[in-house]
């Protein structure tokens, strides 16, 4: 399964921006049991952001984005998005989609890069 993100770019600080990640190639993003969004900035670690548990649709989110970010993702099972409002200059990093096939709602509500074994390209988001 290939995982493609799209949706970033370049947004005034207190605006909103809606990411997508999209599952293709063999299998379908169904598979994937466990669904998250991180971001890494220059210099900086990748941040586990939110995460989303097939399973029974329990979603999870970074402290730095509680309250103001969504994850979801459509009936198919395929694509997830990312909505976050009131974005701030600090929210500026690259994007990356995650997926792993076989994971406990436990380890999926971590946010830890480490049990992730599908990985996305990014896409840029910066807030001015």
């Amino acid at each position: 399964v290939q995982l493609v993100e799209s949706g970033g770019g370049s947004v005034q600080a207190g605006g909103s921006l809606k990411l997508s990640c999209a599952a293709s190639g063999t299998g379908d993003g169904s598979e994937l049991k466990c669904r998250a969004w991180f971001r890494q900035a220059p210099g900086e670690e990748r941040e586990g952001v939110a995460s989303i548990y097939y399973g029974d649709g329990s979603t999870y989110y970074a402290n730095s984005v509680k309250g103001r970010s969504t994850i979801s993702r459509d009936s198919a099972g395929n694509d997830v998005d990312l909505q976050i409002e009131s974005l701030k200059s600090e929210d500026t990093a690259m994007y990356i989609c995650a997926g792993r096939h076989s994971v406990s709602q436990s380890g999926c509500a971590t946010l830890s890069d480490g049990i992730f074994t599908q990985w996305g390209q990014g896409t840029q988001v910066t807030v001015s």
